[in-house]
């Protein structure tokens, strides 16, 4: 039996799995638990899974899967989620350094009246050939089905592309395929679609490369269009961003960006591997 908590940040769902006393998923193992423990009617459902475990350089490490089984360098709403469990479960205390496939990243905690919240550090964003892409894509324009858009196209953690739009009432699955599997982006894309409400403040929707759908919220995502937003003057140096899934908060000190947000345990419980469908796309 394999022990679990289910969490989420603003809507963007995950199952933890603690591997800090032992090793709970074998390591060749994990994509396709991964992808069994994320089908939202055979496994538990989540837009991905997070493993915590030990660290030789930092307090604790930090491994994310997306739901399709691919590793992903950060998650912004998943390391809130794993910064909460950490403390609770008595592994560090605040601030916590992380290391992840991005780089170690600090993390404050507090809990008040609301709730329990959480400060991300997230490091200097990458512009131009370290999203990685293969061109500049700050201000690329393209045509899809007779609709012009822009792209601007930044690393917060992970790769991700912001599009200012007029409104967000349309189906952005079709024009965000179309980005992510653009060859520009020799690793993938996570595209976000962002509407100003006013100065400071954007209505985001984002789609997830390795979740391949829409989630209700993205950090990193949510990140990229503060990020994008102050560069071109649209913004200041604090940012409100709604999600589907509820309000994010971003700081921009100097060149370094902070995502402030909570994060929400539903349930601890115990996983039967042996019940998974392992086959289930």
């Amino acid at each position: 039996m394999i022990r679990f908590t289910k969490m989420h940040g603003n809507g963007n769902d995950f199952v933890l799995v603690d591997e800090i006393e032992r090793v709970q998923v074998e390591e060749d193992k994990k994509p396709e638990f991964v992808r069994a423990i994320s089908h939202r009617y055979f496994g538990l459902g989540c837009d991905g899974v997070l493993f915590v475990q030990r660290s030789r350089i930092a307090d604790v490490k930090f491994r994310y899967f997306n739901s399709d089984g691919s590793e992903a360098e950060m998650c912004g709403n998943g390391i809130r989620c794993f910064t909460r469990y950490v403390i609770e479960e008595g592994y560090a205390k605040s601030p916590v350094r992380i290391e992840t496939l991005a780089g170690i990243i600090e993390t404050e905690c507090w809990k008040d009246e609301e709730g329990w919240w959480i400060k991300v550090n997230m490091g200097n964003p990458k512009f131009g050939k370290e999203i990685p892409s293969r061109v500049d894509v700050w201000g690329w324009e393209f045509e899809f089905k007779n609709q012009k858009y822009r792209v601007f196209g930044v690393n917060t953690g992970v790769p991700h592309a912001v599009l200012f739009v007029n409104n967000l009432d349309f189906d952005i699955t079709p024009v965000a395929r179309f980005l992510r599997y653009n060859s520009i982006f020799p690793e993938g894309v996570n595209v976000n679609f962002a509407r100003m409400l006013k100065k400071d403040s954007f209505e985001v929707r984002t789609y997830e490369r390795g979740v391949e759908a829409e989630t209700l919220s993205c950090g990193t995502g949510s990140v990229a269009v503060a990020v994008v937003a102050n560069k071109l003057g649209l913004a200041g140096k604090r940012v409100d961003v709604l999600t589907k899934g509820g309000k994010l908060k971003v700081e921009i000190a100097d060149k370094t960006a902070f995502l402030i947000g909570q994060a929400s345990r539903i349930a601890d419980g115990y996983i039967n591997p042996e019940e998974l469908r392992y086959e289930v796309s």
